[in-house]
Parts: structure tokens; sequence; C-alpha cells
């Protein structure tokens, strides 16, 4: 073959390639994974970063890929995380919100984009959920008071440090907590709250514990909170082995307390196995359009104290 032949050869082949489809020419790429978007309050605090990971573990198992977000404890930035989410067009989201009221904007948001979303320890109040995994918070409220009443013989005062106003876990511990109570001889002396937050735990009992000279028990609804609580009474020079306090969560720091004897127990709600649930349930509906068995699934809460802290998910 001539040199001419060759040069008309090498363009016929090169006009061939051009006028391929481009699919052709190279590999397509694969499938897009699936992408579930999660949005918590804050990785302040120990819970949710446990929550977080747990999730991020399974998602790992499941073969999904997930885009996580901190909303800073502000609802506004949860609100604005999902409407980030759905602009990325995420396959699903798991939320678990700021406020029960707060955030039904948001859910709604995603129900009119056609995007699954299913909460997690937190409720919310309105919307379409596909399902709703958590501890009964009401009933780990009855179990926190129940084990104080046990531990004060039922008689003596307590006092009450409460979570984020409107956040579902607030209400529903103190529901919970109270009820119990005022069916026994224990009196409530004061209940304030204090944000979930273990600084404002601290200031709380340290403005309370001017007031409050006669109490034998501390209930808070969560270990952030009773663990500023301990600072403050111990920086009052009180005998922690002589008071009942109790938390919520069983995260590692009220664990080590535990085991010191600077805090007598706390109620394990399992956030692993929470995050686990939530997960499944979600991918196994976007997969195979497989419904939840029913629209809220809940786990027992358990008090950890020095006799079973074994039991505890964080151990």
């Amino acid at each position: 073959m001539n040199r001419v032949a060759v040069a008309c050869a090498a363009l016929a082949l090169t006009a061939l390639l051009a006028a391929l489809p481009a699919g052709c020419a190279r590999q397509p790429p694969g499938p897009r994974p699936m992408t579930i978007g999660l949005v918590v309050p804050s990785l302040t605090h120990p819970f949710f970063i446990y929550l977080q990971k747990s999730v991020e573990e399974e998602a790992g198992q499941l073969g999904v890929r997930v885009i996580a977000a901190d909303a800073g404890d502000v609802a506004a930035r949860q609100m604005s995380i999902v409407e980030d989410f759905i602009a990325q067009r995420v396959d699903g989201v798991l939320m678990s919100p700021i406020g029960a009221d707060a955030l039904v904007p948001a859910v709604e948001a995603l129900n009119r984009a056609g995007i699954p979303v299913v909460t997690v320890d937190r409720k919310v109040s309105g919307g379409d959920v596909l399902v709703h995994v958590g501890t009964d918070n009401v009933e780990g409220g009855r179990v926190a008071a129940r084990y104080v009443v046990e531990k004060l013989g039922g008689k003596g005062g307590v006092i009450e440090l409460e979570g984020t106003p409107g956040a579902s876990p607030a209400i529903d511990r103190k529901k919970g907590f109270d009820e119990v109570l005022a069916a026994s001889n224990v009196r409530l002396l004061a209940s304030q709250n204090a944000d979930f937050d273990r600084a404002k735990g601290q200031k709380v009992m340290e403005n309370l514990l001017q007031v409050e000279k006669d109490f034998q028990a501390v209930y808070a609804a969560n270990d952030e909170m009773v663990l500023g609580a301990l600072e403050a009474m111990e920086a009052r020079g009180l005998k922690l082995s002589n008071l009942v306090t109790v938390g919520y969560d069983a995260i590692p720091d009220a664990l080590a307390c535990i085991r010191e004897s600077r805090l007598t127990a706390s109620i394990e709600q399992f956030p692993g196995q929470q995050a686990r649930k939530a997960l499944r349930h979600l991918v196994a509906f976007i997969r195979e359009g497989r419904a939840p068995p029913s629209k809220e699934i809940y786990i027992t809460p358990l008090a950890i104290d020095k006799n079973n802290l074994d039991k505890a998910e964080h151990k």
C-alpha cells in the first residue's frame, strides 16, 4: 500500500470513530452508588458522634454512600442542610431533628421532592416519615425515676435537669420521669432546662445549689448535663457518694464516672442499634420498595450502674 492509500485509510478510520456515539468510543462510567444524607443536631455531643459513626459503619456493610452534616444545634441550619440534600438529589435522608416542630418543613420539602426520610432518636410532629427508629424515651424517663425511687428507699427530694425545650427526647424523658415520681413519695424539688449541655448543666446546678439545700438525688435528661452538675456539686464540697445521680445516654465519660463512683447510673438507649436499624430500613425501601413493619420502632432503654457496666453499648 502506497503512502497516499495509508493516509486515506487513516482519515477514513478517524472519521468513522468520530461518527460513533460517545458510549462506543470509551467505557461508560459505572452506576452511581446509593447516596444517603445524614444530618444530626450537633457533633459536640458524644451521643451523636457515636450515632454518626454507627451509620457510616453500617453504610459500608450495605454498600451505600453517606453524606454527613452537623447542624450545630441550629434548626435553621438543619433545614438548610436538608435543602442542600434535595439539590444534590440524594436517594434518602436520615435525620435526627433538633426540634419536633421546627423541622416539619424540612420533612415536607423532602416529601415534595419524592425523597424518603427516616428519623432516628428524635421525632418530628408532622410530614410523612417512612419510619422513626429510637428509644422509648418516655419509658426511659420512667426507668430513671424507678431507679431513683428505689435507691432513695421511696423518700427524699430530687432535682431534675431538662433538655432542650421542644426536642422530643426532652419532652418524653421528662414526661416519664415526672409520671413515676408523682406516684411515689419522692418529691420533685426543682426542674430546670439546661439544653442538653454540660456547661449549662453546671451553671444551672450552681444556681440551684444556692436555693436547694436538702436534696438526695439529681436526675438529668442526658449525661452532658449531669456531668456538669457533678462538677458544680464537687466544687461546693458535696460528697457525691452520698447522693443518687442519674444521667441518660451512657456515653464513655459517664461510664467512667460510674466506675469511679462519681455518678450512680445512666440510662442506655443504644444509639448504635438505633442508627443501624434506621439505615437498614431506609436502604431496603429504596432498593426493594420494602416498607418497615411499622411507622415507629422502639428499643427498650436500660439503667446502667456498677453492677451491669458490661451491658453498655460503649462498654
